[in-house]
């Protein structure tokens, strides 16, 4: 009973009460101070634009590391070798690189080209400026996040038994049905610590697109404390709202971790 109680204790997350406090002081701080009030309403517009980056980004990024983690996995020498190319090149250029290559370089690139193509065709031709800053840091985070996703689809697809996907065939089934019935539910088991925590990331990183000048959190605070000089509030306030997103989605994901311990384990 005492080494239970102990080990109960142990594991309370005081980390949790600590920003739970912090979390409450500054919201009080926010109901009795002009400043704070002010600062939070206009964080609060750029909430919705890093949500939309994070949302957006990290679905494009996970359909496209999936084919990608798929054709590492062919049985074809050139695509597999393609695939590991695009992954390694895109892992190694930092992130903050990568936007401003897209944004200022690859989106006028391809535009280029799109109109040489639409012009022999007749068609009108499209302007760098239609495409605007806010989605092509969106295309930069999902080209940069495509390939670590990859790397984590890749490894629980290996991580399957090969044994069942052997028994799979025998029974007949064709490839999709192996993968939709049999690789998927059990890679998804494999890699949803991983892969929540690249989410996780992913809100994080969406605050490097303010170097473009998208209003964000972080566009909205650098603006707002450079306007009224309160780089502290501003920025303690910046840092909590980052903080309550993430944090709340790690314990959504924890808890979600556990409800599928139990289902299997039951």
């Amino acid at each position: 009973m005492g080494p239970s109680r102990k080990t109960s204790t142990s594991d309370f997350p005081w980390w949790l009460v600590v920003l739970a406090l912090a979390a409450a002081y500054a919201f009080g701080q926010t109901l009795t101070s002009e400043v704070h009030a002010q600062v939070l309403a206009v964080l609060s517009q750029g909430i919705g634009i890093t949500l939309l980056v994070t949302v957006s980004a990290f679905a494009g990024a996970s359909l496209l590391g999936l084919l990608l983690a798929l054709g590492g996995l062919s049985r074809f020498l050139v695509i597999r070798q393609a695939a590991k190319l695009y992954i390694e090149i895109i892992r190694g250029v930092p992130i903050i690189v990568l936007l401003l290559y897209v944004a200022f370089a690859g989106v006028p690139l391809v535009v280029e080209g799109w109109n040489m193509l639409t012009g022999a065709l007749g068609l009108d031709p499209i302007r760098t400026r239609d495409i605007s800053l806010l989605w092509r840091a969106v295309i930069a985070l999902i080209l940069a996040y495509s390939a670590f996703l990859a790397e984590v689809f890749r490894a629980g697809i290996v991580a399957v038994d090969p044994g069942q996907i052997e028994a799979a065939k025998a029974l007949g089934l064709g490839g999709w049905l192996r993968f939709r019935l049999i690789v998927a539910p059990q890679a998804f088991r494999t890699i949803l610590p991983p892969y929540g925590n690249d989410f996780i990331a992913m809100v994080k990183d969406s605050s490097l697109v303010s170097v473009l000048g998208v209003t964000d959190v972080t566009q909205l605070g650098k603006v707002t404390a450079v306007g009224n000089f309160r780089y502290f509030e501003t920025y303690n306030l910046v840092a909590l709202i980052y903080l309550t997103l993430t944090v709340t989605l790690s314990l959504a994901l924890t808890r979600l971790e556990r409800h599928l311990n139990r289902r299997n384990q039951g």
